[in-house]
């Protein structure tokens, strides 16, 4: 069986990408599973950017396919922030449940049609010949005016999706998996890994 490494240490993250990508024929490994410690410098100016070093890293050091992903949200009325230091926005060890509400907070008199937010992610995969292909997903909603849900992980409490008039940490998983930024992304690159495997 074909092995990929997706160069991640977040739980959430990785069974969503388990479950999207289930019916490959690949063993899809994290960074903890494939015994993998590394600090990657995530230096690069944008989703794209950090997805490659990421993805290049690990598959320079192990010989094997890697995907990596960068992701992240970004809300309009704040400038885009957090974008790509989504995952380090207030500190890298600062809660989500603070981050969610300090967004909250900063757009507490702001209308609906000033709240709108993104979440953008871009995977890389990275080929031992050297060869990488990257894919983007994105879904468009709103800053939402309270958290709510308990599906999902990080800025899902905060972000409203307004054709289906909830968070999208209030959806069931198997939506939220189809709909997503990710599973846009991943859905894009699962085309690209049947023709390589």
């Amino acid at each position: 069986m074909k092995k990929i490494i997706f160069a991640t240490s977040n739980e959430g993250k990785l069974a969503e990408i388990k479950k999207i990508l289930g019916d490959l024929k690949v063993e899809i490994l994290s960074l903890k599973e494939a015994n993998i410690n590394v600090n990657i410098e995530e230096n690069g100016t944008s989703f794209e950017e950090n997805a490659i070093i990421k993805a290049k890293t690990i598959c320079d050091l192990t010989g094997e396919i890697v995907f990596a992903d960068d992701s992240g949200l970004e809300v309009d009325y704040l400038d885009k922030a957090p974008g790509i230091y989504s995952a380090r926005f207030l500190g890298e060890n600062t809660p989500y449940s603070v981050k969610n509400q300090y967004i909250i907070d900063k757009l507490k008199d702001v209308e609906e049609n000033d709240r709108s937010a993104r979440f953008v992610c871009v995977i890389a995969c990275a080929f031992p010949d050297g060869n990488i292909i990257t894919r983007t997903g994105v879904i468009e909603g709103y800053i939402a005016k309270k958290i709510s849900g308990s599906n999902g992980f990080g800025y899902d409490p905060i972000f409203y999706v307004p054709e289906y008039n909830c968070t999208t940490a209030d959806m069931p998983l198997e939506l939220k998996n189809n709909i997503s930024h990710r599973g846009k992304a991943l859905q894009a690159m699962k085309e690209v890994l049947l023709k390589h495997i």
